[in-house]
């Protein structure tokens, strides 16, 4: 992509310059020729830089009305260390109006550190809000690929319309990237990405693609090699590249159903030793995503939750249900524990205030595990994953009544994980027929968890507890991603189907299904859907129909 605009173009007249005097800090010798550009080296304090730094792409992400976070990593050798010396490098950026960069609206210079693994975070501002931009990067004589991003509207602003997606659950070992070429390719402000960015399982010689390493990854050197791998994946570059991205983990950027300082396998994992691989996984996970400082580690401890806004139109409340969580029950009775919580104290506190006070129209909530009940067996006995909000039924119970109580507008939880697509309206007590409906819940599929999966036995087995789940009303197993469209009068998601993801060639994607939230009407919708086996024949088939006006329905 960077082939496409020419080097001498990246750092314009005054590009050191201006990012000195924007308080940026350029630590070594002087680089700044007699117009103000950056010259181009090949050595920093004598020590010669490498060839190929940008093999991991570029990102932006956390969109505010006046800027982003713009990110990239020098890693020649993605997964052997990096392949960088020890020493500080400065990398300049730019922002632009074109993506030939004639229009420059904001330039400024930033060190990558080998204690940071060689990332770069720059946080940018002083865009206009609601535009989009292009920016890219310059270490020594190389420019990174061109991305594009765009600002969120201005506070306050009464904006119409916000396309946006999410998704979740991107197994390298369970297949090919194959939805993000189709993803980069919608237009839309920003993706959600809802946890489980990378897995950490150990290689497989019998999947579709093998993970790198030995093992699982426990230290800082292994979990960045285990997600530059995956950066490495051109489609998921691609995808980063094409718009800002809002992310949350859930647990395998860690370690499998980890809760809080508990591990999957304590017997296994001393306490300070799971704490040493939390402290490493945080890290090497802030060090890959366009995160702001505010979300930088400190130890085993980072502030992931935040929230996002996009005029009066919605606001992202992006939660964190790993780091503060109980340990997952193993029991109905412990699991309607009052004191058990999903989220802790803090969180919940702050999730109920930026509720009520955020002054949207929607309400989004990006989550990592599912709210609705979700019985696992038919019939009269009940089945409960815990690791779900099933394990958190006091709280859960609390916050939903929350929803209904009139003090929040239009809350519509989206959601990860699963491997699958569950489209459910939320009520305080799932059991009791005449809970009141307070709200929607969508969790959507994953981009290749669970591989290719065949829809027939699934339905086969889960129709019949959904006949009993009447709160249930969308479920599949294909993979994919969900884009919503987001108006004051309802919130219109569509579900997006790749026809495989063991094949990682040519692939056709399929709306599946479209739901729909009426603003005002707690509750979602189907408002179109294929039939399983319709569903199984067209994506064999590899109709494409994503191209069809939303608007229509």
């Amino acid at each position: 992509m960077s082939e496409r605009f020419p080097r001498r173009r990246f750092l314009a007249t005054g590009g050191a310059a201006s990012a000195l005097a924007a308080g940026h800090v350029l630590l070594g010798p002087a680089l700044v020729g007699e117009d103000g550009a950056l010259a181009a080296v090949r050595s920093y304090g004598g020590v010669p830089l490498p060839s190929g730094l940008f093999t991991l792409g570029v990102a932006s992400g956390d969109p505010l009305p006046d800027g982003v976070v713009l990110w990239t990593r020098l890693a020649p050798k993605p997964v052997d260390g990096g392949g960088m010396p020890s020493t500080p490098v400065p990398v300049s950026w730019q922002v632009a109006e074109d993506e030939r960069f004639q229009r420059i609206r904001a330039r400024g210079v930033v060190t990558a550190r080998p204690e940071s693994g060689h990332s770069v975070h720059a946080e940018v501002a002083g865009l206009r809000p609601d535009r989009e931009y292009h920016y890219r990067f310059r270490a020594g004589d190389e420019v990174s690929p061109v991305g594009r991003t765009r600002t969120a509207p201005e506070d306050g602003a009464v904006n119409r319309r916000l396309r946006f997606a999410f998704a979740s659950c991107q197994s390298w070992q369970d297949g090919y990237f194959t939805a993000y070429s189709h993803l980069a390719e919608e237009d839309i402000a920003f993706l959600a990405f809802l946890g489980d960015y990378i897995y950490e399982s150990v290689p497989k010689t019998t999947t579709v693609r093998t993970h790198e390493g030995k093992g699982e990854p426990y230290t800082l050197a292994e979990y960045r090699n285990r997600h530059a791998q995956y950066k490495t994946d051109a489609n998921l570059q691609a995808a980063h590249a094409a718009f800002p991205w809002i992310a949350t983990w859930d647990d395998h950027e860690v370690d499998n159903n980890w809760a809080g300082e508990i591990p999957q396998d304590p017997a296994k994992q001393p306490h300070d030793k799971f704490l040493a691989r939390r402290a490493a996984a945080f890290q090497a996970y802030y060090e890959h995503m366009p995160l702001r400082r505010s979300a930088r580690p400190h130890g085993a401890d980072a502030r992931l939750y935040r929230r996002v806004g996009f005029g009066r139109l919605a606001t992202v409340h992006v939660l964190d249900t790993r780091q503060y969580r109980d340990d997952q029950p193993t029991t109905l009775a412990e699991a309607n524990d009052p004191d058990r919580t999903m989220t802790g104290a803090e969180q919940e506190e702050w999730l109920l205030d930026g509720l009520s006070d955020s002054g949207a129209r929607w309400n989004l909530l990006a989550n990592q595990v599912m709210w609705a009940s979700n019985d696992r067996k038919v019939g009269p006995e009940q089945v409960f994953d815990f690791d779900n909000w099933d394990g958190y039924r006091v709280q859960r119970r609390r916050l939903l009544e929350y929803f209904g109580s009139g003090e929040t507008s239009n809350p519509v939880v989206l959601t990860g994980d699963r491997h699958a697509t569950w489209v459910c309206d939320l009520k305080p007590d799932f059991d009791d027929p005449d809970s009141p409906v307070v709200g929607a819940e969508i969790t959507g599929t994953s981009i290749t968890s669970g591989g290719d999966s065949d829809p027939v036995p699934f339905h086969r087995k889960y129709d019949p507890i959904m006949a009993e789940s009447p709160h249930w009303k969308y479920i599949g197993n294909q993979r994919g991603y969900v884009v919503c469209d987001v108006s004051p009068a309802r919130l219109l998601a569509s579900l997006r189907l790749v026809s495989t993801v063991w094949t990682p060639g040519e692939t056709t994607v399929t709306t599946a299904a479209r739901f729909a939230v009426e603003a005002g009407r707690p509750g979602i919708s189907v408002v179109e859907q294929l039939s399983p086996e319709r569903e199984a024949r067209t994506l064999k088939r590899g109709a494409r129909r994503y191209a069809v006006d939303d608007d229509q329905f």
